[in-house]
């Protein structure tokens, strides 16, 4: 038998049919639910008469659209009630298990689902959000889906899919002081390319990687689409295993010795092929912020902006329209530059371990003059538990904000937006033009970055803090 990678095992174990010329139909597993990519699928379902085939497979939250300066719909606009409210009654005509607002297990979809247990080794995940990906840090084989793809899931519990080529990206190497996941994944697409993943899975390997926790294994999932690529995974291991012990819907007793053993053959063969593979010596990098427009056009913190004359045309071209955007300048230091607004959160930075990096910079100190600093638990859980430990008291006592769960300003919701023009250190996973606010310029960076910045009221070198 061929030794398979994980991506191979896990494709294999989950067709339902296969054909030479057209599209695979693949099993899935669990079908994560949102409220911005749901309602016209269920509206489909009704036009067609048809039910939800597995509801119990089909796990619902309210993250996208929920205010999180509090939990009243008061606060949010007329889009968002609209798109919550026909969630829940969505969720309850077809038998679905939605957390809605008032529900201490909601969070952002790709936050609660591993914390609650869902999201486990070699299962087939997809949801309407192409951030999917995050939970690939399992070992499960997870990627976003359009809307008409969410019907089709909900209505058969499968999905048509081409199989994709596969693409190893080793880290190697032992992370120095300050640098952290969001940083190796920043340095993977400043390397590779927005494009540089595409038709391919990436599985993230190498010694870098086995010594991340799950968080960052998480975060390094989170942006794999970022780099084009159909989806993130990482092998299971005891550290995977850990995690899982004990979350509320994993397997328990002698069903979790059995998952367990199952689970431990999922890691690639010793001798399987990848179609393409890119080695990062993690020792060799510092903090990571971009300058740009996407995530690609990222430097390390000390460098400075790339010039105008390196690469070929359409490169320059990009950068020249990327710079005139962010107003920002060719061959100049990014470190330094002054910063309006820190958001810290969303479905890459937003669980205890972000958290506590932050406050780890934020105690005691107090932010810059005119700064607005803005913290967003991933969930409710991940809020109850930082609360209990002081974290919200460090946020405000610095003079930030402390919110509900959300998405929040990853993608300017409910008003937690940027103004125009205003420049954010952002934890999020786009610096897309307007992405968090029509003409906001966003620098993304890990949560240290974004805190020490928070204090400076400029773009910071976190370890001069710390």
């Amino acid at each position: 038998m061929n030794p398979k990678t994980l991506y191979e095992k896990l494709w294999e174990s989950h067709i339902v049919t296969e054909s030479d010329n057209a599209p695979s139909i693949l099993y899935i597993d669990l079908h994560l639910v949102h409220e911005v990519t749901s309602p016209q699928a269920f509206s489909g379902l009704r036009e067609k008469g048809l039910k939800v085939r597995r509801p119990e497979r089909t796990i619902a939250t309210m993250d996208h659209s929920t205010p999180t300066i509090s939990l009243s719909l008061d606060s949010a606009d007329d889009m968002a009630i609209a798109q919550l409210e026909q969630i829940t009654k969505n969720c309850a005509n077809f038998g679905i298990t939605l957390y809605d607002a008032e529900s201490d297990g909601r969070g952002i979809v790709h936050v609660i689902g591993p914390e609650q247990g869902f999201t486990q080794p070699g299962k087939t995940i997809v949801c309407g959000d192409s951030h999917t990906s995050t939970h690939g840090a399992f070992g499960a084989l997870a990627f976003g889906i359009g809307t008409s793809e969410v019907e089709h899931v909900l209505a058969s519990q499968s999905l048509l899919q081409s199989k994709s080529k596969t693409y190893e990206v080793k880290f190697e190497g032992e992370l120095p002081f300050g640098v952290t996941a969001k940083d190796m994944v920043l340095a993977l697409i400043t390397k590779i390319g927005i494009g540089g993943g595409t038709g391919h899975v990436f599985e993230f390997t190498g010694d870098a990687v086995k010594a991340l926790d799950m968080d960052g294994r998480m975060t390094i999932c989170n942006m794999a689409i970022e780099a084009g690529a159909r989806a993130g995974m990482i092998a299971p291991d005891e550290v995977t295993f850990e995690y899982l012990k004990g979350r509320f819907h994993a397997p328990k007793g002698d069903a979790w010795d059995t998952a367990v053993a199952e689970w431990r053959k999922l890691p690639s063969d010793e001798g399987a092929v990848y179609d393409k593979t890119v080695t990062i010596d993690v020792s060799t990098l510092t903090p990571m912020v971009t300058y740009g427009t996407n995530p690609e056009m990222g430097i390390q913190i000390g460098k400075r902006i790339p010039s105008l004359n390196k690469g070929d045309a359409a490169e320059q071209s990009a950068l020249s329209k990327a710079l005139k955007y962010m107003d920002l300048s060719a061959d100049a230091p990014l470190k330094g530059h002054p910063v309006d607004v820190v958001f810290i959160g969303s479905c890459t930075n937003s669980r205890m371990s972000d958290l506590r990096a932050a406050a780890s910079i934020l105690e005691g100190r107090k932010v810059a003059d005119g700064m607005r600093l803005l913290v967003v638990p991933g969930s409710e859980s991940i809020r109850k538990r930082a609360e209990a430990e002081g974290i919200d008291k460090i946020v405000r006592d610095a003079g930030g904000e402390w919110r509900f769960a959300g998405c929040s300003m990853c993608l300017a919701m409910n008003g937690d937006e940027l103004e125009p023009g205003q420049y954010a250190v952002s934890t999020s996973n786009r610096n897309f033009e307007g992405r968090q606010g029509k003409g906001g310029r966003t620098i993304l960076a890990s949560p240290l970055t974004a805190a020490a910045s928070a204090i400076t009221g400029k773009v910071t070198d976190p370890r001069k803090l710390m």
